[in-house]
């Protein structure tokens, strides 16, 4: 039973897929307006042997995420996964970025983060089992330019998982998080296209990442 953010597409729909594939697990599809995408995702779970249920919530209101994870225990009768991925990018340099680029990347990327871990502490306190897994970036360590929002975001979320994984490893909940480097979506589609060959070949195996990459380290997690 898991609940995944950003799941209508790119690196959620492919964790989805692959909890599907290899536990045929049952997923409560976070999505903010990509409707279509979220029934894509849970169809595609159906052949797989998953099973997917769309949910529409923006995750950066406490009360859309708190009814997320509401929706998860009465629909799936409980919550033993938290995928936090849902996140946004709104790159600029510092100079000419406005108040709203800041609030919009911080309140989606580590406030959504953050009360979706929250809502999700104490029905996992309860069985004393749980995995959180958030999904940060290679940014919060090397940013590229105009990224001051986001890497901010990034480094915090690193930060966060840390302490909280302190506060609850002895109630046998795991708290991780993931950091990919340049994947191939749609999100990361203009920083490829502006500076793709420089970041490529930096890269030892000269390719982006895949969605499926980050997916298997994810499912492992679960685990």
């Amino acid at each position: 039973r898991v609940l995944i953010t950003g799941a209508s597409r790119g690196i959620g729909r492919a964790i989805a897929l692959r909890l599907a594939r290899e536990h045929q697990a049952r997923c409560l599809l976070v999505y903010r307006g990509n409707a279509d995408g979220a029934a894509q995702t849970a169809a595609e779970m159906a052949e797989l042997g998953g099973q997917g249920i769309p949910f529409q919530a923006d995750v950066s209101e406490r009360e859309q995420a708190d009814a997320a994870v509401q929706a998860c225990l009465d629909q799936l009768g409980g919550l033993d996964v938290l995928v936090n991925n849902a996140g946004v990018t709104a790159d600029t340099l510092l100079l000419q970025m406005e108040d709203a680029q800041w609030a919009q990347v911080l309140r989606t990327n580590l406030d959504g983060a953050f009360y979706l871990a929250r809502a999700v502490c104490r029905p996992m306190l309860m069985q004393r089992h749980g995995r959180i897994i958030n999904l940060s970036s290679v940014s919060a360590r090397r940013p590229n330019r105009g990224q001051t929002n986001y890497a901010a975001s990034k480094g915090a979320i690193e930060a966060f998982t840390r302490a909280l994984a302190v506060e609850l490893a002895a109630k046998k909940i795991t708290v991780n998080a993931v950091a990919p480097g340049v994947i191939e979506t749609d999100m990361s589609q203009r920083i490829r296209d502006h500076a793709g060959k420089e970041i490529k070949a930096a890269i030892p195996m000269r390719r982006f990442g895949t969605p499926e990459d980050v997916a298997g380290l994810v499912a492992f997690l679960a685990g």
